[in-house]
């Protein structure tokens, strides 16, 4: 059987055809590799979506408010929410267990308070955000919160509307408040500028240093702050002169008195 010798030798149909067969074998390995890219793309959308979505739980003793603030977290997609609890001892047990990203937590609750658990969450350094909810716009009230690390501190009567922005700017280690309370953040940075003005010694502090300071304002003694810091108390009592003495402090009670006489400016 004679072979094919060259290309002007075989008929132009045939080359075509060739051409042709090429041709569609190269559109269906194109549309093939597009299909496992939009595949690929669409299982790295949904990894992400999951890996990125902010597991959140709620805590209220109210059952209508926590039914009101499930609703507004289920229908917004950044979120998941992972628990609801309706007292501080079910709360605290929650976040050891799940450990989401934000708790908010109303302040009023039977068991632990609100602010109860947040210290316990500050204490043992976990991850979890807190959101406080309460009915009051007391100063003070917020000074303590913002003083146990809490992040947001919404009021009950704009939580629709502030919650959603609260989760969020939590969950990236930001602080927020109502904007009916948020003047109390501006007032809380202009008495630590004042403070800084009149005692300078306080940017002289080491990390270490104004952390136990800190710890001093919420009246914990030399052996706590050595338990929760994991030093000596020899230390502590090391650490409390050398404030003292940038401070110029003088006196057996003067650092504690100062501490708690400034504790929401330090």
């Amino acid at each position: 059987m004679a072979g094919i010798g060259n290309a002007d030798e075989c008929p132009k149909s045939l080359l075509e055809s060739m051409a042709r067969r090429l041709d569609s074998a190269a559109v269906v390995k194109r549309r093939a590799n597009v299909k496992l890219l939009l595949a690929s793309a669409a299982v790295l959308e949904y990894v992400f979506h999951v890996a990125a979505s902010i597991r959140v739980l709620i805590v209220d003793d109210h059952p209508l408010f926590r039914n009101g603030l499930r609703q507004v977290i289920q229908s917004d997609a950044r979120f998941e929410l992972v628990g609801e609890a309706a007292e501080g001892l079910a709360a605290w047990q929650s976040i050891l267990e799940k450990t989401p990203d934000v708790a908010v937590l109303d302040i009023n609750l039977p068991g632990l308070t609100g602010l109860e658990v947040a210290r316990k969450i500050h204490d043992q350094k976990l991850r979890t955000r807190v959101i406080i909810l309460t009915m009051f716009k007391e100063e003070a009230l917020i000074n303590r919160a913002l003083d146990l690390g809490v992040n947001g501190f919404v009021l009950k009567e704009n939580a629709v509307e502030d919650i959603v922005n609260a989760i969020v700017t939590a969950a990236q280690g930001g602080h927020y408040l109502s904007p009916a309370v948020s003047g109390c953040l501006v007032r809380r940075r202009n008495r630590a500028e004042a403070l800084a003005a009149h005692k300078p010694g306080l940017e002289e502090l080491t990390k270490a240093e104004r952390r136990i300071l800190k710890l001093i304002a919420e009246k914990k003694t030399s052996r706590e702050i050595a338990a929760e810091l994991f030093i000596s108390p020899r230390t502590v009592e090391a650490h409390r002169a050398n404030i003292s003495g940038k401070l110029e402090l003088h006196g057996s009670h003067s650092l504690l008195q100062f501490a708690l006489e400034h504790r929401s400016s330090l």
